[in-house]
């Protein structure tokens, strides 16, 4: 959602309506101590109100021309860094790093076409975020904070929920953007909190890992997802050690049910 105008091909829709923008601001649980990093600043709308509030911000804009109008407008205020990339290839922790910080707030105006990349870059950077609130598309958003049983209930759950608290704020319409979108847009927010905080970073993967086989297609039951990886008695028996029926789908099961679940299959194959 933050791109040039003139650039519909990063998906980049500005936030116009002053009273979204600083319902945004408000909601952000920002302290004056934080390192916050912006992505997809667009024309600063935003990022001129948040370095009041916070001790540093760097924004990273992947538009060139975009990058260059906000370093021309905040030439000379220390507080803020404008970093012409792409977040895909930032490095948080480096930031982090050099502003004498272990942790960053993350807020962002997400692209749609990109969403869920970003999202991953973002959860497998979780170390360095203390906290993240995220604009995106409100059918992602429902995908984030869904619960087991649900349509929108999916790996995208999965991640989000593994390692953070998510939950909406509220949703905003497509005229509050210039151009305007063809869908809603949500504010999500983020509690950076480890639902499995014995698990170290390797078997968090794993376990990520694990839930892309469960949830590979979702039309199929558990089982024959997990028969593309896993022999088939090592797959019943643990759906039957975990007292899950053969015929359950992926989406019907909590957090709690799917780590039980790939713990199980993993012992068997130690």
């Amino acid at each position: 959602m933050s791109s040039s105008l003139r650039r519909p091909k990063l998906g980049q829709h500005f936030l116009r309506d002053p009273r979204y923008v600083r319902k945004i601001v408000d909601a952000l649980s920002v302290q004056p101590e934080d390192l916050l990093i912006e992505i997809g600043p667009g024309r600063g709308e935003i990022t001129r109100i948040l370095a009041s509030k916070v001790h540093a911000l760097t924004a990273i804009e992947i538009d060139p021309s975009l990058a260059a109008l906000l370093r021309q407008e905040f030439h000379g205020n220390p507080k803020i860094e404008i970093f012409e990339g792409d977040i895909l290839k930032a490095d948080l922790g480096e930031i982090c790093e050099r502003h004498k910080r272990e942790h960053c707030y993350v807020f962002g105006n997400l692209p749609y076409y990109i969403t869920s990349p970003i999202l991953h870059r973002l959860f497998a950077a979780r170390a360095h975020i203390r906290h993240m609130t995220v604009l995106v598309q409100r059918e992602v958003a429902e995908r984030i904070t869904s619960e087991p049983g649900l349509r929108n209930y999916g790996y995208l759950s999965v991640l989000a929920q593994c390692f953070s608290q998510p939950h909406i704020v509220f949703e905003i319409p497509p005229g509050a953007f210039a151009p305007p979108p063809e869908v809603y847009s949500a504010l999500v927010d983020c509690r950076m909190v480890s639902r499995f905080p014995r698990w170290n970073d390797p078997s968090c993967t794993a376990f990520l890992s694990f839930a892309r086989i469960c949830f590979a297609q979702k039309r199929k039951n558990l089982l024959n997802n997990l028969l593309a990886t896993y022999p088939q008695r090592q797959a019943r028996q643990a759906l039957e050690e975990s007292g899950l029926k053969t015929n359950i789908r992926a989406e019907q099961l909590t957090l709690e049910q799917l780590a039980n679940l790939f713990e199980r299959l993993r012992l068997y194959n130690l």
